[in-house]
């Protein structure tokens, strides 16, 4: 076995007896949606720090644990705050949540972020349906000896958001009377925001919205077979973009502000995940 997987098994082996059910759906929740795994079924609830060999978020608002619970009868594993390549930690630990679910039994990986906006259409409280990602600009999680037990040394990104999860997302929306963007998700290391000639590189490049999370998650995930759905809230406008200067407050104001509504079709898409 490699190192990688390894790994996986004993981040697994030391809570694998406090794993209560066989979660279905994985979620990640992003910024300012932290209380929503406070709101669901809840079993179980393991610390990030009581798993061996497991990062810890460092962020502000990231609570940084797994709660095991159920939404609308659906068994699901949330990871309560993320970690980020720009907290210092190497890339195969910024993804090892995402394997570390898979290996609970995690069948869907449910990806959301607060993003910043370079498409001129969107404003921020929009959400976006993530249909694809730009990744290039961060380091690959699979770079080095491939895990075979994994996934293929060489994967398939061609879809890596699912086609019939981005129907169930679109169809909860339009029933919520909830509106939704769709577009591109591009990834950077931040933690610095974008410049305004970054934001017009996004642009140009073909992406929608720039964050610093989400696509080396559905990497690893889509490495391992995982179906993958994601949706940003737009928190903000890229620079250049408003005379606006841009800041951690107003992405958690954004996010908070709009947070009762994107609780709602989470909810609403797991359920109809829970069904597929």
């Amino acid at each position: 076995m490699g190192e990688i997987y390894e790994r996986v098994e004993r981040c697994y082996e030391s809570i694998r007896e406090r794993i209560t059910l066989a979660p279905k759906v994985a979620l990640v929740l992003g910024s300012g949606l932290g209380d929503y795994a406070d709101g669901i079924d809840v079993e179980n609830v393991i610390e990030y720090r009581e798993i061996e060999g497991f990062p810890i978020s460092t962020v502000s608002g990231h609570k940084g644990r797994f709660v095991f619970g159920r939404v609308e009868g659906v068994p699901v594993v949330i990871m309560q705050g993320r970690v980020h390549y720009y907290e210092g930690y190497a890339m195969e630990d910024v993804v090892l949540p995402a394997r570390l679910m898979r290996r609970m039994g995690a069948e869907t990986l449910f990806l959301t972020n607060a993003a910043g906006s370079v498409n001129r259409e969107f404003a921020a409280g929009d959400f976006m349906m993530l249909t694809d990602q730009i990744s290039a600009f961060v380091p690959s999680p699979l770079i080095g000896p491939n895990e075979d037990k994994l996934g293929p040394r060489f994967c398939d990104m061609t879809t890596v958001y699912d086609k019939p999860l981005q129907a169930v997302i679109r169809a909860c929306a339009k029933k919520l009377e909830i509106p939704l963007k769709e577009g591109v998700y591009m990834q950077l290391t931040g933690p610095e925001f974008e410049t305004p000639a970054t934001v017009r590189m996004c642009r140009i490049l073909g992406a929608d919205a720039v964050g610093m999370s989400t696509a080396c998650e559905a990497v690893a995930a889509n490495h391992m077979g995982m179906k993958i759905c994601g949706i940003s809230c737009i928190s903000n406008l890229g620079a250049g973009m408003s005379d606006q200067p841009l800041s951690n407050e107003e992405v958690y104001e954004t996010a908070t502000r709009v947070a009762p509504m994107f609780k709602s079709l989470i909810t609403a898409v797991i359920r109809e995940i829970g069904g597929m």
